[in-house]
């Protein structure tokens, strides 16, 4: 099989206020490059109107479930718009759309669940993830794309936390594996299989009062993945700053 090229989108934490023009430099870039499959890892949207740490706080206050899902399209929009417009130009099968949901979008679902008054009314249907185009899978499902693990994170131990290093997801999955939620970088590389294991970090401009100055240094952007066959790639990272220079 011909190598192929995967983009991968790590979180972008979409939500009321912030700024989303990135998407359109991310959408440009991809329309240039022409990625096989795009990847997003999910977290795509905020959603801080159903945020549950924040019940009782100041920080909670004038959050709108109706805001943070129009603001959400209004993202994913802007992501798809270039592509979409290059694939037509071209007249070409555009390129495989992959999402992975993830625990901010699982707010959503976990609502209804928990309240049963919003049965029927809310889901994560409402993001319209599926109309844009993407293969949608539910939150912690596991999705292999040629031989690649991609999932919004992956489990370590009985509590459901997230795996602690990439080194440590290569080992428990024993195939190359990429997964977001974690706001780092980290790639471990087997040194006979070559097969890879990633952090991807995030991909957004606004800083998270949660991670503090420290935290909010990480390296922001998307990932691409060249020479993708039987489960190894060769990693490239594309920061912000990068599509920024050259498409805003």
């Amino acid at each position: 099989m011909k190598p192929r090229m995967h983009m991968v989108i790590p979180d972008c934490q979409v939500r009321p206020g912030v700024d989303i023009s990135y998407l359109t430099w991310i959408g440009n870039y991809a329309a240039e490059k022409r990625p096989d499959v795009i990847v997003n890892l999910g977290d795509f949207a905020d959603m801080p109107s159903l945020n549950s740490y924040a019940v009782g706080k100041a920080s909670a206050e004038g959050k709108r479930y109706r805001e943070d899902i129009a603001v959400t399209k209004d993202a994913m929009s802007r992501l798809l718009a270039p592509i979409k417009a290059a694939n037509r130009s071209s007249k070409r099968h555009g390129p495989r759309l992959v999402l992975t949901l993830g625990n901010h979008e699982e707010r959503i679902d976990r609502e209804a669940e928990n309240n049963p008054k919003w049965s029927g009314f809310i889901s994560s249907a409402d993001l319209e993830y599926e109309r844009a185009g993407w293969e949608v899978h539910p939150f912690l499902d596991v999705v292999t794309v040629d031989h690649v693990q991609y999932a919004h994170f992956f489990v370590s131990g009985s509590m459901g936390r997230p795996v602690s290093s990439a080194a440590a997801l290569l080992r428990q999955r024993n195939s190359s594996a990429v997964m977001g939620h974690v706001q780092r970088v980290d790639i471990s590389v087997h040194p006979v299989t070559q097969q890879i294991a990633m952090f991807a970090g995030i991909c957004y401009l606004h800083d998270e009062a949660y991670l503090t100055s420290q935290g909010n240094s990480t390296k922001r952007g998307i990932w691409m993945l060249h020479e993708v066959h039987d489960g190894t790639f060769d990693p490239m990272f594309v920061s912000l700053g990068f599509l920024k220079r050259r498409y805003s």
